[in-house]
């Protein structure tokens, strides 16, 4: 008898801890993106919570596979590092204070232990999921919960859009014409889109769904694109063109699981053909780009319009007349001077906001809090040790992303990790000229694109794990 409580007591706290955690991934997104401390605070007591459940359970059950959170090694690393930032070297004299204040890598050591610990939250999620998403019914439910809540951001944007006239709309800070859906501001809105997005093209793209359930895929594509245009930010839409491309690069060496003999026989000969045509997939991948531009600018209109023209300003030559100078031709410059001053170690992570104003060049009526470009703020806050632990991860985690493309989980699993890809691809893009992962919200719906495409399904029962060609 105690032998099988202790087996369903076994069974019952995996499941509490893996759909805890979706609905986490759901909640985080709606206060604003989780963007306020609170939020914030919630979020990460919720992951070490859940994290110490997850620790009882790996002990109570025992771990056969250490090495698929290998690659959670270099994150850890970060931390670590991130908290060395924060160690007194000595003390300096301030007159201002006419005391000594000890002397840090980080310009703000209390942030920088802020940024350590919701690091090592995302770590956990992270190592929470790759434990618990070992079949295709959960790794279903992570795909659906990722872009189920992308889609609920977007009818939320498009009904607020249309429908709010005053301030609040089910969230009492909302302004009309702010921000998009549940977000103050549209680029972080466009994050979450662009994610949800890419996990769907490729749902469709590597056949993971049987037809019928293929067409709800494409109403949601629809939704999410048409979303990221009326929210009118640049940088999504140069996010979702690049997926499309990146979708199309990435189907030519990547194929879909094959279907069974039977349904295979149903397909013509001059059907298969043509789709395994180089040719043509070259040309349906050009006809979805042109069909997606032609609906961004019809959509877009004149917002769209104006928000092209602006293009100029932000990113060329500054006004004279301008002393705010808050603009990324503003801050990049500086930012590449705080690299060249502080190239080893950097000025401290969540230290930007503080490290910035000695480069500044303005008035100082208004200081960048981000430096609207990731990989920038990535090496000013942590130089070349910090890149030096970004290639490690990004080295350790291309190795698993192609051995996981090399098995064969089934359909759904090839398009879901394929999906999970191009979702992160548009992250890629989308950073360059923005600073959406800041967000929670985003972070997380990040961290679950990474398990998804490194996801091990081997221990399913049902999937079949012999090689497979990665190219037809």
């Amino acid at each position: 008898m105690n032998s099988d409580a202790s087996a369903r007591h076994a069974r019952l706290l995996p499941a509490i801890v893996f759909y805890s955690i979706l609905g986490l991934i759901v909640l985080v997104s709606v206060p604003y993106g989780s963007v306020e401390p609170w939020w914030r605070a919630t979020f990460q007591c919720a992951m070490f919570v859940l994290g110490t459940m997850a620790f009882a359970d790996f002990f109570f059950t025992g771990e056969s596979n250490i090495a698929r959170y290998s690659f959670l090694l270099p994150l850890l690393a970060l931390v670590v590092f991130g908290l060395l930032q924060t160690i007194p070297l000595g003390s300096s004299y301030s007159t201002a204070l006419s005391r000594n204040l000890p002397r840090t890598i980080s310009y703000d050591p209390h942030g920088t232990r802020v940024w350590a610990t919701e690091v090592l939250a995302l770590v956990l999620l992270a190592g929470m999921l790759l434990r618990y998403t070992t079949d295709e019914k959960k790794l279903k439910a992570l795909v659906y919960i990722v872009m189920g809540t992308a889609l609920a951001a977007a009818v939320f944007g498009i009904a607020r859009q249309t429908m709010q006239h005053q301030l609040g709309f089910g969230l009492p800070y909302l302004r009309p014409g702010v921000g998009y859906a549940q977000f103050i501001n549209k680029n972080h809105f466009a994050f979450l889109a662009e994610m949800g997005f890419g996990l769907a093209l490729g749902v469709i793209v590597w056949r993971g769904l049987p037809r019928e359930r293929l067409v709800i895929i494409v109403g949601a594509i629809l939704i999410l694109a048409g979303a990221v245009v009326l929210a009118n930010s640049r940088g999504g839409m140069l996010a979702v063109f690049s997926q499309v491309v990146f979708a199309g690069v990435l189907r030519l060496f990547v194929s879909p699981v094959k279907r069974h003999a039977k349904e295979e026989g149903r397909l013509n000969e001059l059907t298969k053909s043509l789709r395994a045509s180089l040719l043509v997939r070259a040309g349906l991948m050009v006809l979805l780009v042109v069909t997606i531009a032609l609906g961004t600018i019809w959509i877009g209109g004149a917002p769209l319009s104006a928000s092209l023209e602006a293009v100029p300003t932000e990113v060329g030559a500054p006004s004279d007349n301008s002393r705010w100078a808050v603009r990324r031709w503003d801050i990049w410059p500086a930012t590449l001077k705080m690299i060249k001053d502080h190239p080893i170690a950097g000025v401290g992570f969540g230290g930007f906001w503080m490290a910035i104003t000695r480069y500044h060049n303005a008035s100082g009526e208004m200081v960048p809090q981000e430096a609207h470009n990731d990989y920038l703020e990535f090496l000013a806050s942590g130089g070349l040790i910090a890149l030096l632990i970004a290639a490690w991860f990004v080295c350790h985690y291309i190795q698993r992303v192609r051995a996981r493309l090399r098995e064969e989980p089934g359909r759904f699993g090839r398009a879901a990790r394929c999906g999970a890809l191009v979702g992160i691809s548009g992250v890629a893009v989308h950073s360059v000229v923005d600073f959406g992962l800041h967000v929670p919200a985003n972070a997380a719906v990040l961290v679950a694109l990474m398990v998804i495409s490194t996801s091990d399904l081997r221990s399913d029962k049902g999937s079949t794990n012999r090689p497979s060609r990665v190219r037809e």
